[in-house]
This record gives structure tokens, sequence and C-alpha cells, in this order.
């Protein structure tokens, strides 16, 4: 495998970009938001390394990062949300590029047990939205 480039060059696939709002950037991910009111919260960590389609392309220094990256946005959405669960998955089965998905579920969510991919995505109103990527914004800015 040729080695996993660094931010320059890096570019988000579609499917990742689509049907989410940006958060925030951290040291080695861009932190998007999914637009589906199904679940408290949705969050898709996006490591900035052209290439990568597993964990294990990153160097042991990114994985390190990414596990702290992981770790902060599912304590960020414990504290705000008080889910029954946190989902945290490196799936890409449908899209190959490098990405964690950090999912708050409630035994309430419309796919509870179940894993919640697949369902139709209930958008964010616009005040809703604007109202949760400020909560989150705030949240990780302490």
């Amino acid at each position: 495998m040729a080695p996993i480039e660094t931010e320059e060059g890096f570019e988000v696939w579609p499917q990742l970009s689509d049907s989410k709002h940006v958060v925030c950037k951290w040291k080695l991910s861009t932190v998007y938001m999914m637009d589906d009111t199904n679940y408290p919260c949705w969050l898709v960590l996006v490591p900035r390394r052209k290439g990568a389609e597993e964990i294990s392309d990153l160097s042991e220094n990114d994985q390190q990062e990414l596990m702290r990256e992981m770790m902060k946005a599912s304590n960020a959405l414990k504290s705000l949300f008080n889910p029954a669960k946190m989902n945290i998955a490196a799936i890409g089965n449908m899209c190959r590029q490098l990405h964690i998905h950090v999912t708050a579920r409630t035994t309430e969510d419309p796919s509870w047990p179940g894993p919640c991919y697949g369902l139709p995505m209930k958008k964010f109103d616009e005040a809703g939205l604007a109202k949760m990527l400020e909560t989150l914004r705030a949240k990780f800015d302490e």
C-alpha cells in the first residue's frame, strides 16, 4: 500500500459530506453532524488523511490521536444527551474513505435496539440545526 498522505491534497468524499454539517476541525479529523433528528446526535469523524480506508492505514500517532478524538466526541455526547448507549463504528462498506460514526442512542429512537443505519433521515429545521451546531461547538470548546 502507498503511504498515506496528510492533509495536503485531502478531499472528503461526497458520500461523507452529503446530509452532514461541519461542526469543527480537530487536530486529525473534521467533525460532521448528521442532519438526522431520529437520534439525539450522530457525529461522523473524518480523519484528513488522503487514501486512508482503515484505521490501520494511519500512522501509530494518528491512530492514537483518532482514539482521543473518538473519546472526546463520545464523552461530549454522553454529557449532553445522557444516552442509553453510545455507538462507535468504523464500517466503510458504502463509503471506503475512513470515517468513524459516533452516535448517541436512546431506547426511544426509531431503530432501537437495532443499528441506526438505513432509516430515512428526518432533517433538522433551520432553528433546530443552528441550535444543535451551537451546542456541540460550545461543548467541544470547553
